[in-house]
């Protein structure tokens, strides 16, 4: 089954009526051909976006965005600083050319975290992202960028379960076919959720099958097994969203930094004195209560504490996630900082200036979020007027040393883009 948005980025229609109703209430997958227009992304945009990572190891910049190497299902870390550090490809014989890296014919290439390397992708994906948080919802933490390049002949993963909604974009040139089967269906075939590998032909006539052709996009609902197959080469590229169990916010972000505020314990303080020194023959029990107190206090303190702390982490995550264009906020990320140093030598009075797509400025209160960063504000110089004509800017800076300084502030944020200088328009 098929069908067809008619638009870019798909209109606010079709994630409030007709993605609904093709998946079930997102619970099912669906296959929506001709969806993502090759000037949106493109098999040479993603090959662009690993030339990058080959940059930054070749400058031995750090970065968050990885490649992994597979020769059938076989993981070979051992290839990475290999194709990573080899002559590049002439164009066109990139497959050719990552067959002798590998010393294979067939082989898988992953890419995580394209996003952050990626500014066409990054833009040009963007607006679907955007569109799909304007009309389906913001995950909570953000979206991905994977990319699935090669001509192998199954997932390296092997038929495996998916943990959060996805849709799959594929750019050819060659059509991967994709396999699907929901939770329930895959245990009993299987008798597990375990994922299955090598020859698993027998379970594929029990799967969904959809043959992904250039520009198509299918939906993964989260919990569906799934695995692909191609037998010519081929690129895709994958957009998780993520959205974390609320326990697991909880745990990882807001109660450490609760816990650690209600159990801070600096020198010369009273929480921070050293306890006695406790007789051998008393026996731990007194050394337990000292502790049950203190830890019950703190959870007592905690629990108090814990919907302003929960409030600030919401606010703070919900402007992050908006203002990274509905990208998850990655620390080491190689576009912004690139960004962020051309701008910074060109945020002059009568510079044009507007926002980078996919990102947005927003001011709230005295914070302000570009790009996934956060930043002091003052309101009165950031006024909105001001932060509306750089979101959609360009618009001219003024000679005024307050809005020049703020300019200055959100540029080192890779955020801003500089359309003209003084000297341009002389």
């Amino acid at each position: 089954m098929s069908s067809s948005t008619g638009a870019w980025p798909p209109p606010r229609a079709f994630w409030t009526d007709i993605l609904p109703e093709k998946t079930a209430s997102m619970r099912r997958p669906y296959l929506f051909k001709g969806v993502v227009p090759a000037s949106a992304a493109n098999a040479a945009a993603v090959l662009d976006g690993f030339a990058a990572i080959r940059r930054a190891h070749a400058a031995e910049v750090e970065i968050t965005a990885n490649a992994r190497v597979y020769v059938g299902e076989e993981h070979r870390p051992d290839l990475v600083d290999k194709v990573l550090a080899a002559d590049g490809w002439p164009e066109g014989g990139f497959p050719a050319w990552m067959q002798e890296q590998v010393g294979a014919e067939r082989f898988s290439l992953v890419l995580n975290t394209l996003e952050s390397v990626s500014p066409p992708l990054a833009a040009g994906l963007g607006e679907f992202v955007g569109a799909l948080i304007d009309g389906w919802g913001v995950p909570a933490g953000g979206a991905e960028l994977v990319a699935f390049v090669g001509n192998y002949s199954g997932t390296a993963f092997g038929v495996h379960e998916g943990y959060e909604n996805a849709f799959l974009t594929h750019y050819g040139p060659g059509t991967k076919d994709f396999y699907c089967w929901p939770a329930e269906e895959y245990h009993k075939l299987t008798g597990g959720s375990d994922p299955l590998y090598g020859d698993y032909t027998w379970l594929l006539e029990h799967g969904e099958h959809f043959a992904l052709e250039p520009g198509d996009a299918l939906f993964l609902p989260e919990r569906v097994f799934h695995v692909g197959r191609q037998s010519e080469f081929s690129v895709s590229v994958a957009i998780p969203l993520y959205t974390f169990p609320d326990a697991a916010i909880a745990r990882a972000w807001i109660a450490p930094d609760l816990l650690g505020t209600v159990l801070a314990s600096e020198p010369d303080t009273d929480a921070g004195r050293p306890s006695p020194m406790h007789p051998l023959t008393a026996g731990p029990d007194e050394l337990a209560r000292r502790l049950s107190t203190v830890t019950a206090a703190a959870f007592a303190a905690a629990a108090e504490q814990a919907p302003a702390a929960a409030e600030q982490h919401a606010h703070q995550r919900w402007y992050t996630v908006l203002s990274n264009g509905g990208w998850q906020q990655t620390e080491n990320d190689l576009a912004r900082d690139e960004a962020a140093a051309f701008a910074a030598a060109s945020l002059v009075p009568g510079a044009s200036v507007a926002v980078r797509a996919p990102y947005r400025l927003m001011v709230t209160g005295e914070q302000a979020f570009l790009r996934g960063c956060e930043t002091a504000a003052d309101p009165a110089v950031l006024t909105p007027d001001l932060v509306e004509r750089l979101n959609t800017g360009p618009t001219t800076l003024p000679d005024d040393p307050k809005v020049i300084a703020a300019i200055r502030t959100l540029g080192a944020t890779g955020g801003l883009t500089v359309t003209t200088t003084p000297e341009e328009t002389e």
